[in-house]
């Protein structure tokens, strides 16, 4: 059995709003003040701006492409298996953190009212044995829902995003009329310095603001569910990216403004108020906002749990991608009666609560999910050239206008994030693409991939893109060496960046027409 065509195309907006708005919205405004102050407005501006740009060149591909997982489908068709597979792999184990991160921040605000889910370890809220149990509780109804009932999964995603919607836009009109000071914002006024600069890009990367925007991805991989795909996906892609920035933009206003100008006498960095592991909730106490409060507590379940449910929905995509086209056991691409991926499902929830342990803490584990999804984002870019190269005649009901020079753009963007996301994540990051590695190659020593699809000419830009990012991260100003100056990686990751994206086109694979035709009808019954 295979996927039913059947999100209309605000189902599938609504779907990746929901999805992209969770704990972010609730900690990235507090993280982004504290790393860079008023400039962190900036940090939204610019990472709305570059999401955006990516966003709009998987819109291209999965129009062209409505498939289901295309972040591993896609690659297969441009460069081959191995390609294919190293993108996927890493694509889907930053999405399977998604879950996690929506669970953590759900009990790191409950812990408020519920002191024993949480302890604090170094200064960063981590879970007890009982916030575990509560994790897996969650974790498993997200899997329940999404397996259960089509019908009950989109009304209870719509009553969600209804719901937290409605919160943020109250919050945001509260905290401006309550508490507004234009003087908080003096640091817009001001040259930027290369340490102003360097505390902006940290702050896109590591206080979760370009976490805030993974959520683009759901049309991506839910496109071969989708119904007028030439509308839907983009609407879902680069729709619920415009969306999002316009509230995170008023979010982080409101919230800048709302501060007391004594709580900042110390600086930015040791901005700090009762209720640091809710910092709205706490805004909100200390304004005397008892109405708000009562509102956000709530919706510090809402929001977060509206975000994994999606993701649990999204992920499992990927994971029966990867099995549909043989890197992974045949029983993940199994599905229900009403034809949804109940094995990988499961599957991402038994995985998903081990990385409860790696990585503690709400903000270790976005810095671990932005440096892979970014990394995964790669492929839009790319091969969206290689298409446009091999399929020139193809109809495209939505084309990028400047493709050769904004693919360039995306592209170097990509690696500037996850190069902000620093060394310390960077280096984790790359033991878990080992990890893949040795299951491909188990994949091809049990004989379940042809030696003749792995596409070895196809990914010779592979490993010099990724042994190349993880030495720039060691040399670099983000964690590393400090080898290479703030200011100088700039243009190191530039050059970079347009070596690997020439390398990585000049290589792709040949497409047949009749190869792109197959792949197209093949995944998903109409």
């Amino acid at each position: 059995m295979t996927l039913h065509r059947r999100f209309t195309p605000w189902m599938l907006l609504i779907l990746s709003i929901n999805g992209m708005v969770g704990s972010a919205w609730l900690f990235a405004p507090f993280y982004a003040a504290k790393m860079a102050g008023a400039t962190a407005i900036i940090a939204w501006l610019m990472a709305g701006a570059a999401t955006a740009l990516i966003a709009l060149t998987f819109a291209e591909l999965s129009v062209l492409l409505p498939i289901a997982g295309g972040t591993a489908q896609i690659p297969q068709l441009s460069h081959g298996m191995l390609t294919s597979f190293t993108l996927s792999w890493v694509a889907w184990l930053s999405a399977l953190t998604m879950a996690p991160i929506e669970v953590q921040a759900v009990l790191q605000y409950a812990s408020i009212y519920f002191p024993s889910l949480t302890h604090i370890v170094h200064g960063t809220p981590l879970l007890t044995g009982i916030g575990l149990m509560w994790a897996t509780i969650l974790m498993l109804t997200f899997c329940v829902i999404n397996v259960v009932s089509f019908k009950g999964l989109i009304r209870f995603n719509l009553l969600l995003f209804i719901f937290k919607i409605a919160v943020i836009v109250f919050a945001i009109v509260a905290l401006i009329k309550t508490s507004f000071h234009p003087t908080n914002f003096s640091g817009l006024q001001t040259s930027f310095s290369s340490t102003s600069w360097q505390a902006i890009l940290t702050a896109i990367a590591s206080s979760g603001v370009a976490f805030a925007f993974t959520g683009f991805k759901h049309g991506v991989e839910l496109a071969g569910e989708a119904k007028k795909s030439a509308i839907a996906i983009p609407l879902a892609v680069v729709g619920s990216v415009v969306c999002c920035l316009i509230l995170y933009l008023g979010l982080q206003i409101a919230f800048i403004g709302a501060l007391s100008p004594a709580a900042l006498s110390q600086g930015w960095q040791h901005l700090s108020f009762s209720g640091d592991v809710g910092p709205f909730a706490g805004l909100a106490a200390g304004l005397g906002l008892w109405w708000l409060l009562k509102l956000l507590y709530i919706d510090a379940t809402v929001s977060p749990s509206g975000a994994g449910l999606i993701y649990v929905t999204s992920t499992a995509r990927i994971l029966y991608a990867m099995s549909q086209i043989g890197y992974l056991p045949q029983f993940l691409s199994r599905v229900n009666q009403q034809r949804l991926p109940v094995a990988a499902v499961f599957v991402n929830f038994v995985i998903g609560m081990f990385l409860f342990l790696p990585l503690p803490g709400w903000q270790a584990m976005v810095s671990f999910l932005v440096s892979g999804m970014v990394i995964s984002y790669a492929i839009g870019p790319i091969a969206l050239l290689c298409l446009r190269l091999e399929l020139p005649h193809e109809k495209r009901q939505f084309r990028l206008p400047c493709a050769n020079l904004l693919c360039l753009l995306a592209f170097y963007f990509c690696n500037l994030m996850s190069y902000w996301t620093g060394w310390d994540t960077i280096y984790k990051l790359a033991i878990a693409m080992l990890i893949g590695f040795v299951i491909f190659g188990l994949a091809c020593i049990r004989g379940k991939l042809k030696t003749a699809n792995l596409g070895l000419k196809s990914a010779l830009w592979v490993f010099p893109y990724f042994i190349g990012l993880i030495l720039i991260s060691y040399l670099g100003a983000f964690g590393g060496k400090q080898v290479i100056p703030f200011g100088w990686d700039f243009l190191v990751i530039g050059l970079f960046s347009i070596a690997i994206l020439y390398l990585a086109v000049f290589n792709r694979a040949c497409v047949a027409r009749e190869q792109f035709i197959e792949l197209r009808m093949a995944e998903v019954m109409v």
